[in-house]
């Protein structure tokens, strides 16, 4: 019997049913024929440990919390992480998991990994492989693995990192662990969040927030040079949040979690297509939870669906 975290937070990523959120664009708020969309905030604590709160799209949201590994990292060791991924072991009671994704650490990136079983860490810490030096500025990375249609393995490895002068950077990861900078923007400054929000074979999609309170996409073609291309989707309100995570709804729509660290606490928001000003948002209200970390990302499994635009 797995723990509550692996029964009902992870195991939504293989479950749960996805729902579009539908809408006209002209329309004030969303609607949904079900609420079992969800979106998982892992996070590190000031110990170390890893843990996750799934948060379920109901009205207001249901959320479920638990601990992905303890001891997995040492007290205050990471600064950022990216988006994390994990991979249910297939054996007699799924019990046994492992997590990989990458994290900056003082001044370098480094990919970290662990298995776990029921929260515990086999072998604490987590095994950590150096990317590079020079990442102590940064105050976002993350990862966009497009799959290809012949399901013969990811087809695209891309990772974008924002630093904190505001310079967006891009590079291309070979399959055998190979980085090539492919781009870089300036213009970025404002930013206080990013979360990828759709891939395709041709481009990546970003949401994210400002100091100001206004909330963009950035789309980047995946061509060279870099020529990101930023629409903004609402003008006011949304600077109270230092996080933004992501998660696909449907074919179209997807929620976004905003957490506030002023007051340690999360709301959530079902999106429809983004369109500009004319994206429907609509408040599923605050998530039942309290958040006291300081390093919160994503969780997703290798096998979730790919996010659509």
């Amino acid at each position: 019997m797995r723990k509550p975290l692996v029964t009902t937070a992870v195991a939504l990523l293989f479950t749960a049913t996805l729902v579009p959120t539908t809408a006209s664009a002209g329309s004030t708020t969303p609607t949904t024929s079900a609420v079992n969309c969800y979106v998982n905030a892992s996070s590190v604590t000031a110990s170390g440990d890893h843990n996750n709160l799934a948060v379920v799209s109901t009205t207001p949201p249901k959320a479920t919390s638990g601990a992905l590994g303890r001891r997995a990292f040492a007290p205050g060791q990471v600064k950022v992480m990216a988006t994390m991924s994990i991979l249910i072991d297939q054996g007699p009671d799924g019990s046994e998991y492992d997590v990989y994704g990458y994290v900056i650490i003082g001044d370098a990136l480094y990919q970290a990994a662990y298995g776990a079983h029921d929260g515990t860490v086999s072998n604490p810490p987590a095994g950590l492989r150096r990317i590079g030096g020079g990442w102590g500025n940064f105050t976002m990375v993350e990862e966009a693995e497009y799959q290809g249609p012949t399901q013969a393995g990811i087809s695209r490895w891309t990772v974008y990192g924002l630093r904190s002068d505001g310079v967006l950077f891009r590079w291309n990861v070979s399959s055998k662990g190979v980085w090539s900078r492919t781009g870089s923007a300036p213009g970025f400054a404002a930013v206080k969040s990013m979360s990828l929000v759709s891939k395709t074979a041709t481009y990546d999609t970003f949401v994210a927030n400002t100091r100001g309170g206004a909330l963009y996409t950035i789309h980047l073609p995946v061509s060279a040079p870099m020529k990101p291309v930023v629409k903004q989707v609402r003008t006011r309100t949304w600077q109270g949040f230092e996080t933004l995570i992501t998660q696909q709804c449907g074919v179209y729509g997807s929620l976004l979690l905003g957490i506030d660290k002023d007051t340690d606490s999360a709301y959530l928001y079902a999106v429809g297509r983004y369109t500009g000003l004319s994206t429907v948002i609509q408040s599923m209200g605050k998530v039942p939870a309290t958040m006291p970390d300081n390093v919160y990302a994503g969780l997703k499994d290798p096998g979730s669906p790919k996010h659509a635009e």
